[in-house]
């Protein structure tokens, strides 16, 4: 598993389960919840998905915009996990 497949994994699930048809475009670098993009709900379906998706466990402390803000931000967070 390398970033930049984690990376594209984490913008599908967020375009097609959060933003789902908005004309919002996403690159790595977008911030997601300090943009408004995600709320609080969203954030924690995501931590959900990624629990699942990559077999790891987020510490309650660690669901915040540091780690959660920009898909390259989730993206190492994930690999840092593994």
């Amino acid at each position: 598993m390398n970033i930049e497949t984690v990376q594209a994994e984490i913008k599908e699930y967020v375009l097609e389960t959060i933003v789902q048809g908005d004309s919002v475009v996403i690159n790595n670098d977008t911030p997601l919840i300090s943009s408004g993009i995600i709320d609080s709900i969203s954030t924690l379906k995501m931590v959900e998905f990624l629990e699942g998706k990559y077999q790891i466990e987020f510490e309650p402390h660690e669901v915040d915009r540091e780690n959660l803000d920009s898909v390259e931000m989730i993206a190492a967070f994930v690999l840092s996990k593994k």
